[in-house]
């Protein structure tokens, strides 16, 4: 069974976009990174959340605009959403359904892993024990506010163990493993 793995840039105090899901700070830290090459080869479908799927684009106004990656990336795509739009998207499938969602990607993926892009997609799969790894780049920048890399209203606390780390220019690379 294929593995989720929740990957994300985030800013050193842990958020994920800014205010409204702002994620133009993001484009100044976009450069090649070996680690980021080599996690996209490991990814066989990506499992997103609306919000993310609908928000701001780092890559806005380039040709990179809207693809996965800025276009480092091609195959299956599922938007985890209670509100589908009316009009299909290509290359898209739209599932409102959790755990149909997860089982759709996951049996997309093959024996890739499964790409979670979303903090609240990364929640439910915490929260559900099927999270199987984080892999963290680690911007130099302090945003203050916006979404966080993971919120739970009460506290929680899992358990990580570091299977790797890379350093670049721009931003540091961290991945996990989900403890159990």
């Amino acid at each position: 069974m294929s593995k989720l793995l929740y990957s994300v840039t985030m800013s050193l105090d842990a958020f994920i976009a800014g205010p409204g899901g702002d994620m133009s700070w993001l484009t100044e830290f976009i450069e090649p990174n070996p680690a980021a090459d080599a996690l996209v080869n490991e990814i066989g479908a990506i499992l997103v959340g609306r919000r993310s799927f609908g928000g701001d684009d780092p890559h806005r106004g380039t040709e990179a605009e809207g693809k996965p990656f800025g276009g480092g990336w091609e195959g299956p795509q599922l938007v985890l959403t209670h509100n589908p739009p009316a009009d299909s998207v290509p290359g898209i499938t739209f599932v409102n359904d959790f755990e149909e969602a997860v089982e759709a990607a996951r049996a997309a993926a093959g024996d890739k892993m499964v790409n979670i892009i979303g903090a609240d997609v990364a929640r439910q799969c915490i929260e559900a024990g099927w999270l199987d790894e984080v892999a963290v780049f680690i911007a130099p920048v302090l945003l203050g506010d916006g979404v966080r890399l993971f919120a739970h209203p009460g506290g929680a606390t899992v358990k990580l163990r570091r299977i790797d780390e890379n350093s670049a220019p721009l931003a540091n690379y961290l991945r996990f493993s989900v403890l159990r």
